[in-house]
């Protein structure tokens, strides 16, 4: 059987980057993006200057601002960094058509096949890692090896700007000293038991027999016992099926319902349609989400006979969910979220839409593909 040739590209620090792209004054400072510049917000991603400090993703955003005061804090651009995901991923794709993206600034690639163009895999992942320098004006950390387990963990052992490879014959060798965190399904309770029973390392872990495995991880068991012996047959998932699409926000401070809690619904609504526009697909059932100041989250929601990705039809259907089914009295509201699924990629011609309203929304669709989901709003929501 073929050696399989795995690229994992992973762009190093990719919010904050591009933040520090599109503003040079912020180049060598710490800049932290999330969620909300608030109190309740989230680290989104951390520049290196800010990792420095101990601030990472995830982190509650008053943790970072005491870890990193000095800190530039940002909130999140997704419009813009889902721009310049699609710039990547078109440069990608210009090696391969096998592509896993799993997340907006990593992918897999498998590149085997694709030696006679482009020569051997290493020197396809430094063209790829040139060209988005060049190209995008960041820099991203490659991987390349069997499997994507490896791969994986490859990606991550020189960043920022790093490349790793790891041969077949190598496997082994690579993983015996990187600590038992570094497996997956292994999370921070289960390496603190491995660490108790004497096993630290990848090397180590390979002392316990596949039952005793399965004894630690259940039916995980299996799957710990080949990765830790570099065997990973998981093979490129090249498109994943839509299930649905979402957005929410939470509030600096809890509101009241009125104004404020119905024109955020309507930007929640504008935003779900206009990615929906962006993939061409259409929704038959939505979804509103309310979390109250105590945290008791509520769900609503309703399944529609035509299918849309109309922003005013989507407003119209959760605005009617938001007056109909929401009791209040739990008190003032934390977050508002809204969800699109029984997702298709067709629907019904609408026959009586007009061609001046089709003329219109390929129109908005052309200028948001360009300019990003922000670039047009309604005034009532601004």
């Amino acid at each position: 059987m073929a050696t399989r040739e795995i690229l994992h590209v992973d762009v190093d620090a990719f919010f904050a980057s591009v933040e520090q792209m599109d503003n040079p004054e912020l180049k060598g400072k710490p800049v932290i993006v999330g969620g909300s510049t608030g109190l309740r917000g989230v680290v989104s991603t951390a520049s290196y200057e800010a990792r420095r400090f101990g601030v990472h993703s995830a982190q509650p955003m008053t943790e970072a601002r005491r870890l990193c005061p000095q800190g530039v804090f940002l909130k999140v651009r997704m419009d813009r960094y889902q721009e310049v995901s699609r710039r990547i991923h078109k440069i990608l794709s210009s090696y391969t058509p096998k592509i896993e993206p799993i997340s907006i600034d990593e992918a897999f690639l498998d590149v085997g096949g694709c030696q006679t163009l482009f020569g051997r895999s290493e020197d396809m992942a430094q063209a790829i890692k040139i060209r988005i320098k060049k190209e995008i004006g960041l820099t991203c950390s490659v991987g390349v090896a069997p499997n994507k387990f490896l791969a994986k963990i490859a990606s991550e052992m020189r960043k920022p700007d790093g490349l790793v490879v790891v041969r077949e014959d190598e496997k082994e060798s690579f993983l015996v000293d990187l600590p038992v965190g570094e497996m997956w399904g292994v999370g921070k309770v289960t390496e603190r038991k491995l660490q108790q029973m004497g096993l630290h390392t990848i090397g180590e872990l390979r002392r316990l027999s596949l039952f005793q495995l399965k004894n630690i991880f259940g039916k995980l068991g299996v799957r710990v016992y080949h990765l830790c012996r570099g065997i990973d047959d998981r093979v490129i998932i090249s498109k994943r099926e839509t299930k649905s699409i979402s957005s929410e926000t939470t509030f600096l401070h809890d509101i009241s319902p009125g104004e404020l809690l119905e024109r955020t619904l309507q930007g929640l609504s504008v935003e779900v349609a206009s990615r929906l526009n962006n993939e061409n697909l259409w929704a038959r059932s939505i979804q509103l989400k309310i979390r109250f100041a105590d945290f008791k989250t509520i769900t609503r929601s309703s399944t529609y006979e035509e299918a849309t990705n109309s922003p005013k039809l989507i407003w119209q259907r959760a605005r009617e969910l938001l007056d109909k089914k929401v009791d209040f009295s739990y008190g003032k509201v934390r977050l508002i979220g809204l969800v699109a699924f029984n997702i298709s990629i067709y629907r019904q011609m609408d026959l009586f839409a007009s061609e001046k309203t089709q003329r219109l929304r390929g129109a908005i669709k052309k200028i948001e593909k360009r300019y990003g989901g922000a670039a047009i709003r309604k005034g009532s929501i601004l």
